[in-house]
């Protein structure tokens, strides 16, 4: 097998290395939303019903909502996986250590 050979079946392993990596990463963040997103259904639906409130405060501005506690968990764990696909990638040689750097650094938003 020449060099041209080696390169071309070189490129085609590390591709599907990288969409088979992709995919497991989508379906993992899409288990662990799902999850999420259940949990803050039966939290809400295990919270008290509020009392109704006198007439005189009636007008009174409304407390702001609480952030849904399920945003965060997902969105680093997604940075994790991604920090990992690029170590990995560096050491298959696909990156440099450069590239490397510089994507680690515009995930971190440095």
């Amino acid at each position: 097998m020449g060099l041209l050979g080696m390169m071309a079946r070189t490129a085609v392993v590390a591709g599907t290395a990288t969409a088979v990596s992709n995919r497991v990463s989508r379906r993992q963040v899409g288990r662990w939303n799902q999850k999420a997103e259940a949990q803050a259904y039966e939290q809400q639906q295990q919270e008290p019903e509020p009392e109704p409130q006198p007439a005189q405060q009636q007008y009174a501005p409304a407390p702001p909502a609480p952030a849904p506690p399920a945003a965060a968990p997902a969105a680093s764990t997604n940075l994790v996986d991604e920090l990992q696909r690029l170590s990995t990638l560096k050491d298959q040689g696909i990156l440099s250590e450069d590239e490397f750097t510089a994507a680690k650094s515009k995930l971190l938003g440095n």
